[in-house]
């Protein structure tokens, strides 16, 4: 019994990297290459701190503001988030939007 709750806390809590998560290494490797970089977090977050950069665009509007900001379907995208939750709801959203190049930062802003 004890276990079982500690999986499901555990899964609740901490996301293992799954395909298309990328780390610092790859994210410095698609900033050189002209990725585009998003932050999926709110204004204020956005404001206290952000990788070099990056456009803010929250999550909550990412399906608004997607096709203005972004443009061409085609690019190379990073989302991140304070942790890779909400980046990792972003990322869905632009998959379903037809952009097929969108890597999540695993862990988001706090590995930064």
């Amino acid at each position: 019994m004890i276990s079982k709750i500690k999986n499901i806390i555990k899964n609740k809590w901490y996301r293992e990297i799954e395909e298309k998560d990328i780390g610092l290494d790859e994210l410095k490797q698609f900033q050189k290459e002209g990725a585009m970089i998003i932050d999926v977090r709110s204004p204020q977050e956005y404001q206290e701190g952000h990788i070099d950069g990056a456009i803010l665009i929250p999550e909550y509007e990412i399906k608004k503001k997607a096709k203005i900001k972004l443009g061409d379907n085609e690019k190379k995208i990073v989302v991140y988030c304070s942790s890779g939750g909400r980046s990792k709801k972003a990322q869905k959203i632009l998959k379903k939007l037809g952009y097929n190049h969108v890597y999540n930062l695993y862990n988001g802003f706090t590995n930064y």
